[in-house]
């Protein structure tokens, strides 16, 4: 038979990991509400789902994977550790994205660079000139 609880080890493990990233029980709000889906009289009669809002990163995770409220508690927890971790994770490689992309813009160019820019530069205006239309004055010199 299927166990109704999480074991001790799992946890212990949870609230070591929720301690790591900074997460306490004062800033996680949780409500209970009715399941939906298979289930029978237990998912009508006993509100097992768990609802979990973390308020300082205003993340919210519902979970009815399990039959009993011991069970939903736990992996609604879980979830919203991974989703931190996530959304941490998104933040620090977007911080990193933005200073490399300063890094390049404030990058000198190489001297053989400005060179080939500039030559670009006078082909395309020596091109202009000849496009352009010439006045009588002009026609006649």
């Amino acid at each position: 038979m299927k166990k109704l609880t999480p074991t001790e080890e799992k946890e212990k493990e949870l609230k070591r990991r929720m301690r790591q990233m900074s997460i306490f029980e004062k800033d996680i709000q949780e409500t209970f509400i009715k399941s939906s889906g298979p289930g029978g009289q237990n998912v009508n009669k006993v509100a097992t789902c768990v609802m979990l809002r973390h308020v300082p990163t205003d993340i919210q995770i519902k979970c009815q994977a399990g039959r009993t409220q011991a069970i939903n508690r736990h992996k609604a927890r879980e979830l919203l550790v991974e989703k931190i971790e996530k959304k941490i994770k998104q933040e620090r490689q977007k911080t990193i994205a933005i200073s490399e992309k300063k890094k390049r813009q404030n990058r000198k160019r190489p001297k053989f660079l400005k060179e080939s820019i500039l030559e670009s530069k006078h082909r395309q205006s020596e091109k202009k000139q000849f496009r352009k239309k010439l006045t009588s004055k002009e026609y006649d010199d």
